[in-house]
């Protein structure tokens, strides 16, 4: 018998990944969406292509809905709690709007969960930013990028939580809640705190999604915006590998309740925003690109690396594709479907 799987902001970027793959393996899958978000559409008509209409539920809600969500969550067995207001320049524009998304819709869907008594597997996308602008750490400047002088394997779990930003409280704030829906009813929750994800099916923007926005635009001739010096590191991870950590984490459920997880690509997939991306897409993509340099932004950390040390002891994940690799997928996607990226400009 297989689970019944809701995946909140199911047509999003890593929700329709989830939901291809689930329905390559023949599961039941609903997918709630409001469609706000660009390329939603196009990637609910991608699965519609592939599966067939009936292949899946689609329905089409927001989460700060609370009746709505509710009807929706009393039969399955799996969440995947991804819908989400994105982006810290919106919060800072809209922190009412943010809130509202990422807190109160977030505890819409346990309370959702919760009242449905079947108790759900729920899995949480935070965000990295719950740690704040970790502005006590010694940061080294090399070449071409910067260096934790005292966290050589990266961040983890045990960092105090500093949130910063209208977007840092809101998803800070879901982040706990669903820990403590654990701790208080039992509901078999995980927390990912999730480190730069990329991958096919993104519609990066510049102000979200900065490795599929880069890749986006260089393909189509735009100038990309350079914010700080572009030393600034991050360690990205390649989609598929986020799944396998979300199969993992429900498939070991019993072991990694109540759990929180820091998940990114962790020190070996490591990469300066600029100084080194640059370079190696415009290797990929066999052109010079195009940018200009402005000053940083408020809030922006010099470097941010996960420590994915604890996930790789509980469930034996390890992440799989190198960002050589996983950007020359997502090139070649942005390459075959460049009409998607035309028809939103």
């Amino acid at each position: 018998m297989t689970n019944i799987t809701l995946i909140t902001g199911g047509a999003g970027f890593i929700g329709s990944n989830y939901a291809h793959r689930l329905l390559e393996r023949g599961e039941s899958v609903i997918l709630y969406d409001n469609l706000s978000r660009r390329g939603a559409s196009d990637n609910l008509e991608w699965l519609k292509n592939k599966f067939g209409n009936n292949s899946f539920q689609f329905v089409k809600g927001d989460i700060r809905e609370k009746d709505a969500i509710e009807a929706v969550t009393k039969s399955v067995d799996v969440i995947i709690h991804l819908a989400a207001q994105v982006a810290v320049t919106t919060s800072v524009t809209n922190p009412r709007e943010d809130f509202e998304i990422n807190a109160l819709g977030t505890f819409n869907v346990l309370e959702a969960a919760r009242k449905s008594r079947r108790q759900p597997i729920l899995i949480f996308a935070s965000t990295n930013k719950v740690y704040g602008g970790m502005d006590d750490l010694r940061v080294l400047e090399e070449e071409t990028r910067y260096r934790l002088a005292d966290y050589p394997n990266g961040i983890n779990e045990a960092r105090a939580l500093d949130f910063h930003s209208p977007y840092g409280c809101s998803k800070g704030c879901g982040d706990q809640y669903v820990r403590d829906y654990s701790r208080i009813y039992q509901l078999p929750t995980v927390v990912f705190r999730q480190s730069c994800i990329y991958g096919t099916r993104q519609f990066g923007i510049e102000d979200q999604g900065w490795v599929a926005w880069f890749v986006i635009a260089a393909q189509l001739g735009k100038t990309i915006s350079i914010y700080g010096d572009g030393k600034q590191v991050r360690d990205l991870l390649f989609i598929e590998d986020l799944l396998d950590a979300y199969d993992l984490a429900v498939g070991q459920i019993k072991h990694v309740s109540g759990e929180v997880f820091n998940i990114g690509g962790g020190m070996k997939n490591t990469i300066s925003i600029w100084k080194e991306f640059k370079p190696m897409l415009e290797e990929i993509q066999q052109k010079e690109i195009l940018f200009e340099c402005f000053g940083w932004r408020p809030g922006d950390q010099k470097i941010y690396v996960s420590d994915t040390k604890k996930i790789q002891q509980t469930t034996g994940w390890q992440s799989k594709i190198n960002i050589k690799e996983g950007v020359q997928r997502l090139n070649n996607w942005v390459k075959e479907n460049t009409h998607l990226f035309l028809a939103n400009k």
